[in-house]
């Protein structure tokens, strides 16, 4: 048998094993008698709800890069081979389809997927349904750039509204989409809510704070038929609005004001960015400005100030301190941090304006959407040049206008001097350059350098005597002996450390001194004046081998005396140093290099030494460039220099600039955190990684976009020679091009979410094939199209959203509508919701009379931080709850990431070492337990009670109370019991419990 036949033999074999496997299932169902292959009653999208099936539960093994047995379900021709044999899907046939016998089979051995579970009877009806009605496959579903949220983006037509009996009227474009769906499942709207619950919600969605009870009344008995409509427009425009949403945006994009990782230092000039956003939801700032600030507001916007701010956001997220500031980037490690550095850059754009998780194609090329590896690293070239450090800026335009001017003077003085000294040099020759490298070297600053000098065991009186001397090897001429005092730096003890108070000076020839003793100079008499660092010289016409100095009253340290020198000179008649290099001995000798050892006494080195030899190098520069250079050119160049000096005197005239943590070209500091500084801003070069690893480099890559969408290329046409900012101001363009679908959809749908605790697309950062499809694909075009062609306005948004009926529908249940849609996803009713923990945290603040209004500045600690300079730690239990520098709005807190505020974190604050798209919304006994323990709480129930008592009696302090946390009455009930509690604990206690009831965290 050949190899042909064997194959095929193989393959029949295959098949029978299948199809007798199949027989057995079939006989199996039979046997059971269920109706297990239901149908429904509705026309499928295949792009909505059948190639989502395929992908989340088939495509693992019957994909792209795995077909098991010889099936393949990720692609129309492979699976719709129509009455072939072994074909998946044989279309208007759904009972007879490979696909739909193996998916409701009872043979566990055969039952598919193996993993995961098994399909639901909705996910097997969907799939016979959609094969039954001829498994529509639309040819251009092959293509991965088809799925829904990738699709161009068009105004969708807007539906004629159902009428629904009792129901209120449909009052925008909003309901009709909402109510052509309710009506195709089965259900219908609820009624309007009352007026109190109506201004709660709406004040809470749009400002984050509750409404005064003063307001809920007015507004209740407003007779104004536009009231509702007065009501949205007053809590836009407060200033409380861009408190409210600066949050939600910050979740997103992770903002905290510490670094993360072990080391989690604080970030003290964060906090330009938080308040950034804040102004920018304010002024309802266009959302395409808004992006493209974000991401190059310094390039594309330079005469705004606010843009560089703005660039906090490519750095909002964590930081690996040790890997960028220990770690060199030429180290494996620090390519590491750097990479992962670039790596959240690029998730956190790419997620946050489009929903899509780019993360995947660090290693390989996105398993389920159409994202190339190399488009990934495309991506991380754009941010390629920069760093995340402090980046100056001005708050005033003017000042920020006359600071990039005198830049660019001083750049293109920078390029003349430059210029010039190229000719010099040419004309002096190696000469100057041997000199300028002696004056370098001669004038590198003694303070900076590590031998401090010689220094002298500890004595505990000042009248103990120390002494070291040099051996000059043979007896010589001496002319001068010069006594260079220390510098230490350690501790602030500064010049002059350690030199005697008295001493002298005295030759030899016998290195005991007993004999021969020749006194050079005696100080011994009286105290000498501090030298600072100022050279002692002491004529002298003697001779001698041995030079030694004694301390006879030692200079005084801390509780203790010692005896230091920096340098031993000893000068023969010429001039010479004959004591350079000697060999020295001591009485005793502190050992400890290279600060302090006894041969540093002549080694050459002393604060101070250098002034004199770069001085004669100067004048010896100074002769060669009169005699080699012609004098226009440096004429010239005393002129460039000049201008340099002028232009270094006018910036530093200007007001001091401020500091925001942002993306930015880093130059300075540490060694190993250098940045792209040092190398004018020329980004790094960027590989694709084999396997994602750093030691695996591949082709290098230049900036790009993703080549997701059909209509918009990722291709950005930016010169490798061009400044980075070019990179980033193209991939903002590419961002906010009309063309592109998925900003509009993403952020039409993040707004909708906040407002009813559910995007039309659940997954509001995954709009790829792994996330949740739109219930009403069709409203979230509509409101996308909206957008994009109108003002591009957030309060427009959110007046067309909370003005609908949808959203001022009542939150009330309903057990038939509840056997339809458990979840409410079609919104016939009004999600109930819990407050986050911030509005918790204010509410309780502002209903006490505690809450102070400030807006902006730096973030105000709830802890008292200990050991800062290395590792902090963020401990809140030693910050005073009653302290009223922790008052302001939840906003303004410092977000420690290595360290959570532990209240906070109980209510589910978001954690900002994530990019949080959606709080989570727990209730547990621990929530209870703080907000009836936690210190704050406990402060607010105080002042509260405080605040209630010019109210009357005890029972009219807690029907106050109870009104200023709820905006209404209490009832005979809920007033008798919190009243006993009060006459037993006091009217703080009734607070407490106030504080802790249901309807003061939760909206409606």
């Amino acid at each position: 048998m050949d190899a042909g036949s064997r194959l095929s033999g193989a393959f029949d074999m295959a098949r029978f094993a299948i199809i007798a496997g199949l027989g057995f299932v079939a006989a199996g169902l039979a046997a059971r008698g269920d109706d297990v292959l239901p149908s429904l009653d509705r026309r499928i999208d295949f792009e909505a709800e059948v190639r989502p099936l395929l992908t989340a539960r088939c495509a693992a093994c019957h994909g792209q890069q795995t077909q098991k047995s010889g099936l393949r379900l990720d692609r129309k021709k492979p699976a719709l081979r129509g009455g072939h044999e072994g074909a998946a899907i044989t279309p208007g046939d759904g009972e007879g389809s490979l696909l739909v016998q193996l998916v409701t089979g009872l043979d566990e051995d055969r039952i598919m997927p193996p993993k995961g579970g098994r399909l639901t009877a909705d996910e097997v009806a969907l799939l016979r349904t959609w094969i039954d009605q001829g498994a529509e496959w639309p040819e251009e579903g092959d293509d991965p750039r088809s799925w829904w949220s990738l699709r161009p983006l068009a105004r969708p037509a807007v539906p004629a509204s159902p009428a629904f009996a009792d129901a209120p009227p449909a009052r925008n474009p909003i309901d009709a989409f909402l109510r052509a769906k309710l009506a195709e499942k089965g259900l219908k709207p609820s009624p309007e809510a009352d007026r109190r619950t109506l201004i709660r919600r709406l004040a809470f969605d749009l400002t984050g704070l509750p409404p005064s009870p003063e307001e809920v009344a007015a507004f209740v008995a407003e007779p104004d038929p536009r009231a509702y409509e007065k009501l949205v427009d007053r809590l836009l425009a407060s200033p409380r609005y861009g408190e409210r949403w600066a949050r939600h945006w910050l979740d997103v994009a992770h903002y905290g004001d510490s670094h993360g990782y072990d080391k989690d230092k604080p970030r003290p000039n964060a906090w330009p960015y938080r308040d950034y956003v804040v102004r920018a939801f304010n002024a309802d700032k266009p959302y395409d400005r808004f992006v493209a600030e974000q991401v190059a507001g310094d390039v594309l916007f330079p005469d705004d100030p606010a843009a560089v701010a703005a660039l906090g956001f490519l750095a909002a997220g964590p930081w690996d301190f040790v890997g960028h500031a220990e770690v060199f980037e030429t180290k494996s490690d620090g390519k590491v941090a750097r990479h992962m550095d670039r790596d959240d850059m690029v998730a956190v754009t790419i997620n946050s304006f489009l929903g899509l998780t780019v993360g995947c194609a660090q290693c390989h090329d996105h398993k389920f959407d159409p994202i190339a590896q190399e488009d990934y690293y495309r991506l991380q070239a754009v941010f390629a040049a920069v760093d995340r450090a402090d980046r100056p800026f001005y708050d005033d335009p003017a000042v920020a206008r006359q600071a990039r001017d005198l830049l660019a003077k001083v750049e293109e003085a920078d390029r003349e001097r430059k210029r010039l000294a190229d000719a010099v040099a040419a004309q002096a020759g190696p000469a100057l350059a041997e000199l300028d490298g002696r004056i370098a070297s001669a004038g590198s600053p003694a303070a900076e350098r590590p031998e401090y000098g010689y220094h002298s065991a500890l004595a505990s009186r000042d009248d103990e005597a120390r002494w070291v001397q040099v051996d000059l090897g043979r007896t010589v001429a001496i002319a001068n002996v010069v006594l260079w005092p220390c510098r230490d730096d350690f501790n602030g003890i500064g010049d002059g450390f350690g030199f005697p108070e008295r001493f002298k000076v005295e030759a030899s020839d016998d290195p005991a001194f007993a004999q021969g003793v020749t006194t050079l100079a005696d100080r011994t008499g009286a105290d000498e004046p501090k030298p600072g660092v100022a050279p002692r010289s002491f004529e002298a016409k003697a001779s001698g081998r041995y030079v030694r100095v004694t301390a006879t009253r030692l200079a005084e340290r801390l509780n203790d005396y010692n005896f230091a020198l920096a340098e031993l000179e000893v000068l023969d008649p010429s001039g010479a140093n004959v004591a350079a290099g000697a060999k020295v001995a001591a009485l005793d000798t502190i050992e400890a290099p290279p600060r302090w050892r006894a041969a540093n006494l002549v080694d050459g080195i002393a604060p101070g030494r250098q002034s004199a030899d770069v001085e004669r190098l100067r004048a010896d520069r100074r002769a060669l460039l009169a005699k080699a250079v012609d004098p226009a050119v440096l004429e010239a160049q005393a002129k460039a220099e000049e201008a340099i000096r002028r232009l270094d005197a006018e910036k530093a005239a200007l007001p001091a600039p401020r500091k925001v943590y942002a993306a930015t070209i880093y130059d300075g500091g540490d060694a190993p955190f250098r940045g792209t500084g040092p190398d004018g801003g020329r980004p790094r070069p960027i590989f694709v990684l084999d396997r994602g690893s750093v030691d695996k480099p591949g082709k290098e890559v230049g900036p790009g976009a993703l080549n997701v969408f059909r209509e918009l290329p990722g291709e950005l046409a930016v010169s490798p020679d061009r400044p980075e900012g070019e990179r980033r101001a193209a991939l903002a363009k590419w961002l906010v091009d009309d063309r592109n679908p998925l900003t509009w959809r993403v952020i039409v749908n993040r707004v909708w979410q906040y407002h009813f605790g559910r995007g039309i697309a659940a997954t509001s950062s995954d709009f790829g094939k792994m996330g949740q499809t739109p219930t009403h694909p069709e409203l979230l075009d509509w409101l996308a199209a909206e957008f994009r062609d109108g003002r591009r306005s957030l309060k427009d948004l959110h007046r067309l959203i909370v003005t609908s009926a949808a959203y001022r529908q009542a939150a009330a249940g309903n057990a038939e509508a509840e056997a339809v849609d458990s979840e409410d996803a079609y919104l016939w009713r009004s999600p109930r919701r819990k407050l986050e923990a911030e509005a918790v945290r204010d509410s309780a603040l502002a209903v006490s009379g505690l809450l102070d209004p400030s807006m902006y500045g730096p973030a105000f600690a709830e802890f008292v931080m200990e050991r800062p300079e290395h590792s902090p730690h963020y401990e809140y239990d030693l910050m005073r709850p009653d302290d009223p520098s922790i008052r302001r709005r939840s906003i303004y807190r410092f977000l420690a990431r290595s360290k959570p505020q532990p209240f906070m974190t109980v209510l589910d604050c978001a954690d900002p070492s994530m990019q949080v798209d959606r709080r989570g919304e727990s209730v547990s006994p621990l929530q209870a337990l703080a907000l009836y323990n936690n210190g704050l709480m406990l402060t607010c129930a105080k002042a509260l009670a405080a605040r209630v008592e010019p109210a009357g009696d005890r029972r009219a302090q807690v029907a106050e109370a109870f009104k200023l946390a709820l905006a209404r009455e209490p009832s005979p009930d809920e007033l008798a019991g919190l009243d006993a509690l009060a006459a037993e604990h006091g009217v703080a206690s009734a607070c407490r419990v106030i504080f802790n009831m249901n309807e003061f965290v939760f909206v409606d």
